[in-house]
């Protein structure tokens, strides 16, 4: 059950963080950049001293994470 609902709260902070940056993808890429959007979220909100403990929490640090590396990418492809 971990697994799937680690699935599906990637799918959905990545289609958030999608959607707030105006990014273009489907249900995969969103999958990728809400999974990757976690592991960045959770090492920037533990450097300033925050942690998710519930399922909203998680989501909120995915789609930020998310939205980093959106615009980490976009800067480096330019």
């Amino acid at each position: 059950m971990g697994l799937i609902a680690g699935i599906i709260v990637g799918a959905l902070s990545g289609w958030i963080a999608g959607s707030i940056m105006h990014s273009r993808g489907g249900l995969l890429r969103n999958i990728i950049m809400g999974l990757a959007g976690g592991f960045v979220g959770s090492l920037v909100f533990s450097l300033i001293g925050f942690k998710a403990s519930n399922m909203i929490g998680s989501i909120i640090v995915s789609v930020v994470g998310a939205c980093i590396v959106i615009y980490v990418g976009r800067r480096l492809i330019k």
